[in-house]
């Protein structure tokens, strides 16, 4: 089950590939400067997390008027998540997390999983979505089940547009 709102988001620093090469992203860093929307997603170049994303980027600019910054999150390694960003046109910042640690601490690891499609690897997260304030509270909170449930943007941008 995924962290709770008013729950206070736990601080995390990922690796991102930037213009010159790896990059850090602390999180603690970014709280304060606009609401922050985390997406958890299984793995990069599948189906359901490039729909997900490359939606997600032709509705940046109605993130941005709403104040937030969305980041993306998957267990790739950031080499990967730039092949993927660049092949389909994502715009968002995606952080590697490769040890699962941070996807562990918002408790969105899943435990197995598909193991039924035989992709029985542990610690691969939920589709997972996190509202998060300029504060570094927790306001909107969910994971999916199933990875090709998507999160519900228009709660989230309900709950965005509840914080402005």
């Amino acid at each position: 089950m995924a962290l709770a709102t008013g729950t206070k988001a736990p601080d995390f620093t990922l690796v991102t590939k930037g213009a010159e090469g790896p990059e850090l992203f602390t999180l603690s860093e970014h709280i304060g400067k606009s609401n922050i929307v985390l997406l958890f997603v299984p793995m990069a170049f599948t189906g359901g997390c490039t729909t997900e994303f490359c939606s997600v980027t032709n509705e940046l600019d109605e993130y941005t008027q709403l104040d937030a910054t969305v980041i993306g999150i998957s267990g790739d390694n950031p080499f990967a998540q730039a092949e993927w960003a660049e092949k389909e046109g994502i715009k968002l910042t995606l952080l590697s997390d490769y040890e699962h640690k941070t996807t562990e601490a918002y408790d969105v690891a899943n435990e197995s999983f598909l193991p039924d499609a035989n992709l029985i690897m542990g610690g691969v997260p939920k589709r997972s979505a996190f509202v998060i304030d300029k504060e570094g509270v927790i306001q909107y909170s969910e994971a999916q089940e199933h990875p090709k449930d998507m999160p519900d943007f228009d709660k989230i941008k309900e709950t965005l547009k509840g914080l402005a």
